[in-house]
């Protein structure tokens, strides 16, 4: 059994590596605490079952983490295998530190609320890895500059598809870019650590006015 994002998507994957396969089934966020009680009875009957999210690792900040708590409670093992991240190609991409870093997800939805979440995170002096809705960026961004105008960030969109792009520059300025762009696809921000010490010194690319 293939549990799916998009059955049409990981159809077209399947093909183009000859892999056959009968049993498709739509597994989604908007699906995902019936389905998983519905595959995790699969398993029960001898079944394999494969998680296949459209882009990035399932599971990873993905309603796949419910039915991959579900399947381990039942007994059954679970054989995660190495694909794409937009969080770890960001953040190896950022030019920031790496040493240490959390990776939040996605954060709070109103302004009041995020930007304490903001505050406390930058606090730990960690560097933050965001996943955002490219129709809330120019918010966070807001956000981050009123909490520290000056830390360095990257926002990487669409990481490891054909048309990624890593925009670098401090919460300010790139607050003030994003303030009249509007992206289309999936975002990444990554954000230095509070006891940064990187400089002015930041990456190929700044945006423009």
């Amino acid at each position: 059994m293939v549990a799916c994002e998009d059955t049409r998507h990981t159809q077209l994957l399947l093909r183009k590596h000859n892999i056959r396969a009968k049993h498709l089934t739509s597994y989604t966020e908007f699906n995902h605490r019936r389905k998983s009680a519905e595959l995790v009875g699969q398993m029960d009957r001898g079944w394999d079952v494969a998680l296949v999210s459209d882009a990035g690792t399932p599971a990873l900040s993905d309603p796949g983490e419910q039915l991959v708590a579900a399947a381990i409670a039942a007994g059954h093992e679970v054989v995660p295998v190495p694909g794409p991240a937009a969080v770890i190609a960001a953040l190896v991409a950022s030019g920031l530190p790496t040493r240490e870093f959390t990776f939040v997800g996605f954060p709070e939805k109103k302004s009041g609320a995020r930007r304490k979440e903001l505050a406390r995170l930058l606090a730990e002096e960690r560097t933050l890895v965001i996943y955002e809705s490219p129709f809330r960026l120019a918010d966070l961004l807001v956000d981050l500059a009123a909490v520290s105008p000056d830390a360095r960030v990257a926002v990487a969109r669409e990481m490891t598809k054909v048309h990624e792009e890593i925009v670098r520059g401090t919460a300010s300025a790139l607050a003030a870019h994003y303030a009249s762009v509007r992206p289309k696809g999936e975002i990444t921000v990554v954000v230095a650590p509070a006891n940064d010490a990187g400089g002015r010194v930041f990456g190929e690319r700044e945006p423009g006015p």
